[in-house]
């Protein structure tokens, strides 16, 4: 195997000269992805080359990572207070509520060059000027040249709030995984594991970066943690969600677009008709999931942005939901999220266009299947 996790941890010892992951709980996720990568993906040497580079980047950042609280254990004692976590379908429009968010100088967002590259911890004198924000500026600008499409489906900048994919990553428990690659024995698997050890391991990272660079409250997001709320909530007891809702109909072939160009990328898997049905049902098990945790007596925690108002009134539709969670909206993070909604207006890098029944589906077919979610939240269909 190219991919043989032995070999790769071996590697990522030699490479940073440390040999212990803590614990032991990674290896599960590592092997079964890297079989799945291996016999199911289908992708070109050049691609699978990239695979390979990615999982020993996450062991070996996983290795600094656990040397570096060897060295200072007092970071691990670090609190982790109240985090709010968005949450919602993708493209409900998560990434622009992230950057709004970012502006609030009382909470901290994981940036995109951290996040990559989360040692030596940031400091805050420097969290503007680190020099890996121009390396990891410089691959976004490499990856935008060569396919320049994706910018108008996902515009990701250095300093941009992040997805927590690396977060989880380096326990080798996310469904960010299938996004990149095409592994639907790793898909099923994840769906159904213990989530837990990849949220402890999540926080573990968060007092790293909070260490020296506050304030440690934290705005986080990711659409993937829908599907495992109850052990989200195990480790972050008092987390606060942000849910977005945008009719499905509209979500979902934009979602098939941007997986399909990824994909696309290094493989001929899957077809359009299997990327269709799949992110349909497992787009309804993620809501299925997080409506199941709210109704257990835990509606008081969440706030709810639909898309057309975030468009229409995107400051107000912000201090509404931090009302409704009991969050200080200060005139400070009015102010900052009002300059960037004036200087970022939506569509700026271009549209992006999809269309449903290039991947074997129909709008009926897909608010058939989020009927209740539709009627709950009374999200208005799109055209």
């Amino acid at each position: 195997m190219r991919l043989d996790p032995e070999a790769l941890c071996a590697e990522a010892c030699r490479e940073t000269g440390h040999e212990d992951f803590g614990t032991n709980s990674f290896r599960e996720g590592l092997d079964v992805l890297a079989h799945s990568i291996e016999s199911e993906s289908r992708l070109t040497a050049e691609a699978l080359d990239r695979a390979r580079d990615h999982l020993l980047r996450l062991l070996s950042t996983r290795l600094r990572i656990e040397q570096f609280h060897r060295d200072h254990p007092e970071v691990a004692g670090l609190e982790v207070p109240q985090p709010v976590f968005m949450i919602g379908l993708p493209r409900t429009g998560t990434t622009a509520l992230a950057a709004l968010l970012q502006r609030d100088p009382q909470r901290r967002s994981l940036l995109t060059w951290e996040s990559g590259a989360p040692l030596p911890p940031p400091e805050a004198a420097t969290r503007n000027s680190d020099p890996r924000i121009a390396q990891t500026q410089q691959g976004i600008d490499a990856r935008h040249a060569a396919l320049p499409s994706l910018r108008a489906m996902y515009d990701a900048s250095a300093t941009a709030s992040t997805e927590c994919h690396d977060l989880l990553g380096m326990e080798f428990r996310t469904q960010h995984f299938c996004g990149q690659y095409w592994v639907p024995s790793y898909t099923e698997w994840q769906r159904n594991c213990d989530m837990e050890p990849a949220y402890r391991y999540h926080r573990r990272v968060l007092t790293l970066l909070q260490w020296r660079c506050g304030p440690p409250r934290w705005h986080l997001h990711s659409p993937v943690h829908m599907f495992s709320l109850n052990d989200l909530e195990r480790v972050f007891p008092d987390a606060l969600f942000l849910m977005t809702h945008r009719d499905p109909a509209a979500v979902i072939g934009s979602v098939c677009s941007l997986i399909g160009t990824m994909l696309a990328m290094g493989s001929d898997v899957p077809s359009a008709l299997e990327l269709g049905t799949e992110q349909l049902a497992n787009w309804k098990l993620g809501i299925e999931r997080a409506l199941r945790f709210r109704d257990g007596q835990r509606e008081d925690r969440f706030a709810d942005i639909h898309f057309n108002d975030l468009n229409a009134d995107p400051v107000g539709t912000i201090a509404a939901a931090y009302d409704r969670l009991g969050l200080p909206f200060t005139d400070a993070a009015r102010a900052g999220m009002g300059e960037w909604a004036a200087a970022n207006p939506r569509g700026r890098h271009g549209s992006h266009d999809y269309q449903l029944a290039n991947y074997g589906l129909d709008t009926a077919r897909v608010r058939s299947a989020f009927e209740t979610y539709i009627e709950r939240f009374q999200i208005p269909a799109e055209a």
